[in-house]
């Protein structure tokens, strides 16, 4: 199969477009976000403004170059500043045989972000298919207009997240006690501090943390900005002895990317108790799960002392992931499995659904 592959050529985005090349299809990467013009005031523009007047630059430019590669499936990944008349024109130029799908790993009907999926919105009932990763999402995007709507869980890739011996430079670079690797966000400042107040020697990689009204606290454990290869995030999660996966509140997460990256690369993974959470592994065994600041404080303080422990905590973790099976590619699959009617992957609105 052709497909038309909207997405940034980096990241957990670029990852799904090479997953899709692994599953065999013709995949022509797009990537309209390198097509921005560059300068300190585009990110304000994207996030608080909704990216207005992107589509007048920029969509006769995207609908004429997807319809170059003769997709046979055209696979949008987030698409937040693509407003109905990209997505409309995508279907004219196309043809209606084409399915135009949205998969979107964020939250874009929270509200979290500002006027960032303005765009998207309005868009929703442009789709024949909207791939969503939370519960409340699929009654969200139907009350929207959407035609059809499927969540799926969030995905590891088989070749980013797979695990891999560290050299004694990565060791010695990366080497921590416990990790969290990720932004700051208003929730995680005051989590971390209080972790550093219990005693927990922590490792922060991230950007954004200087903003964080803790940060007189924290400056001690930040060890620098986001880390966006693919080698230096694992060597990160594998030279740790605990590796955090903090939620977005914002964003109403009950798992995120870090709760299948990390167990996936033979992490020990140590996470707020969900309902999804402990869906995914047995807490205690395969993962370790906690409540607030003051109980991960105490299991990671636990663990730090009982190496024997932390190493089968994290093969059984790895064991579990392998078994779940939330990679790109299966996930990925799916997707398009039933944007082309071979699947009966279709999500009902009852929110009581299991994914």
């Amino acid at each position: 199969m052709r497909i038309a592959y909207v997405g940034q050529h980096s990241g957990t985005s670029f990852h799904r477009g090479l997953a899709l090349e692994r599953l065999g299809h013709d995949v022509t990467i797009v990537d309209p976000w390198a097509w921005l013009p560059e300068g300190r005031w585009v990110g304000p523009w994207l996030y608080r403004g909704g990216g207005i007047g992107s589509n007048l630059m920029l969509g006769r430019r995207l609908v004429e170059t997807v319809s170059l590669s003769r997709p046979d499936l055209v696979w949008i990944d987030q698409g937040e500043w693509f407003g109905p008349r990209i997505v409309d024109g995508i279907h004219k130029r196309c043809g209606p045989s084409v399915p135009v799908v949205n998969y979107t790993v964020d939250d874009p009907f929270g509200g979290r972000d500002a006027r960032r999926f303005s765009g998207f919105l309005s868009a929703v009932p442009e789709y024949d298919l909207l791939a969503v990763m939370r519960a409340e999402n699929v009654a969200e995007a139907r009350a929207r207009g959407a035609r059809e709507v499927m969540r799926v869980w969030f995905s590891a890739d088989e070749i980013a997240h797979r695990p891999r011996e560290l050299s004694a430079e990565q060791y010695r670079r990366f080497a921590s006690e416990v990790v969290f690797v990720g932004t700051w966000m208003p929730e995680r400042g005051p989590f971390m501090a209080e972790l550093v107040r219990h005693g927990v020697p922590m490792s922060i990689w991230g950007d954004r943390w200087q903003k964080a009204p803790e940060w007189p606290q924290l400056a001690p454990y930040w060890r620098g900005s986001g880390l966006y290869s693919n080698d230096d995030y694992a060597a990160a999660i594998l030279a740790g002895k605990i590796s955090l996966g903090l939620l977005s509140k914002g964003n109403r997460d009950l798992h995120t990317t870090r709760s299948l990256e990390i167990t996936a690369l033979g992490g020990l993974f140590c996470a707020e108790r969900t309902s999804e959470h402990l869906e995914l592994y047995e807490d205690g065994r395969e993962a370790v799960f906690w409540s607030n600041a003051a109980e991960c404080a105490e299991q990671c303080m636990a663990l730090l002392a009982d190496e024997p422990r932390r190493k089968i905590i994290a093969a059984a973790g790895h064991a579990r992931a392998l078994r779940n099976g939330h990679y790109n590619e299966r996930v990925l699959a799916q997707v398009i499995d039933a944007a082309v009617g071979q699947g009966d992957t279709l999500c009902p609105t009852d929110e009581g659904d299991k994914i």
